[in-house]
């Protein structure tokens, strides 16, 4: 087949990952080989391989260190055009929680008032994290 899958959250393929999320999600990391294909439904970030093509087998190569969304629902396919390079990237997906999602810089939250928090917080060392130790 030529496909790896590690199960990072959820199931897929007949794995199922042991650890519980509250949200139902799906957190794969794939290793195709050279020539290999497979089909899933998420959004894919590409760690390594300069051949994939997610969508249709005519779609551009996309290269590593990129992210492809896909629409809601769409099931995804995926082949590795490569004749002696593997592909890998991490394929993320999640139902729907129907929650407002604003996005500003570093920081991802569900209103600008949240935003502003977070940048106060963080301009103020006050993220929570700031005495931790590596």
């Amino acid at each position: 087949m030529g496909v790896v899958v590690k199960v990072i959250a959820g199931e897929s393929m007949g794995i199922k990952s042991p650890f519980y999320t509250t949200t139902p999600i799906m957190y794969l990391d794939f290793t195709l080989k050279p020539g290999s294909q497979t089909h899933q439904t998420a959004f894919a970030y590409i760690i390594d391989g300069d051949e994939g093509v997610f969508g249709s087998l005519n779609s551009s190569a996309i290269s590593g260190h990129h992210v492809v969304v896909f629409g809601v629902g769409d099931l995804v396919s995926v082949w590795n055009k490569s004749t002696s390079k593997p592909l890998r990237f991490l394929l993320i997906a999640g139902e729907p929680i129907g929650e407002a999602v604003v996005q500003s810089g570093p920081f991802v939250m569900n209103s600008q008032a949240e935003i502003d928090v977070a940048y106060e917080d963080y301009q103020n060392a006050k993220n929570g994290f700031e005495m931790a130790t590596c």
